[in-house]
């Protein structure tokens, strides 16, 4: 063990991410749990470096031969779908959608494992990043990059202006699950609160550059109002332009677009907004014509 953990070469878990094994956090739990095995030797120190070029790198048994091909996705993620690659409740995840088109493994088949960029709730909806990087899956979730999410969220009751305030400037929300009888609180990074549809259950277009667990469900439950819908329209320059439960592969620009974004450098969107990230127009009440009276 000792000629892989010298300074040549790079740490395991970024080479385990470079090779589309999973992000980098979830590599270094792969590595603290005993699965991998460098030269035929188990390693369990995150601090260990290797070369794929000269070692026999393996996980769960199977060697790594070469980084895969970087592959990224934007999917409109349905409501009902849990953002996992697995889930033991047996509910509908999101890999059910990146397979329904081309067969069982995904849109290439056993060559390519995706994963997600940070997470949607069960019950929310909107753009979901997939990808293999995990070098940049790792970066785009630091919340020192301070990527823009946008958000359409639709609200029980109408918020006052003071109240949204607060959510401009930051509000304490618990920390963890909204069921957890937690104590400890957090200050919410400032964001962009922006009404775009009144009446008693307005919509807001909400802008973060976080993104903590059940974070906008908590932010507007702290100002008295119940969330009612979450949809997930934007990503640093990316805006959701798939139908819900479909998806597409983005272009280098994009890419490139993304990886500013992660850097902290700033990035625009295109000036007009695709139809899936707008709100639809309200459908107006039918009226009915009442129909002439017959002369019995």
């Amino acid at each position: 063990m000792a000629e892989a953990t010298e300074s040549r070469g790079e740490r395991l878990q970024k080479i385990l991410a470079q090779a589309g094994i999973a992000s980098r956090r979830k590599a270094e739990e792969i590595i603290l749990e005993g699965r991998v095995q460098i030269n035929g030797q188990t390693v369990t120190e995150l601090g260990t470096r290797a070369d794929l070029a000269h070692d026999h790198i393996r996980v769960d048994g199977k060697l790594l031969h070469h980084a895969e091909q970087h592959r990224y996705y934007m999917l409109n993620k349905p409501r009902g779908y849990v953002t996992t690659v697995s889930d033991p409740e047996k509910r509908p995840t999101i890999m059910d959608l990146m397979a329904k088109a081309k067969g069982p493994k995904g849109p290439h088949g056993d060559r390519v494992r995706l994963y997600p960029v940070g997470r949607l709730d069960y019950l929310s909806e909107g753009l979901l990043l997939m990808t293999n990087d995990g070098e940049l899956a790792n970066k785009l979730s630091k919340a020192a990059a301070g990527v823009e999410k946008v958000y359409l969220v639709k609200v029980s009751g109408a918020p006052e202006a003071g109240k949204l305030e607060q959510l401009r400037r930051g509000i304490m929300i618990d920390r963890g699950r909204l069921n957890e009888a937690r104590r400890d609180r957090i200050l919410t990074a400032p964001a962009k609160v922006e009404q775009v549809r009144g009446g008693d259950n307005p919509w807001f277009e909400l802008t973060l550059t976080e993104g903590r667990n059940r974070q906008i469900r908590k932010m507007f439950e702290e100002i008295g109002h119940h969330v009612e819908k979450i949809r997930r329209i934007g990503y640093g320059a990316l805006r959701l332009d798939v139908a819900p439960g479909e998806y597409r592969e983005l272009t280098p620009g994009e890419v490139t677009a993304l990886d500013r974004a992660a850097r902290g450098l700033k990035v625009a969107p295109k000036q007009k907004p695709p139809e899936f990230s707008q709100l639809r127009k309200p459908v107006p009440p039918k009226s009915f014509k009442r129909r002439p009276r017959t002369k019995s």
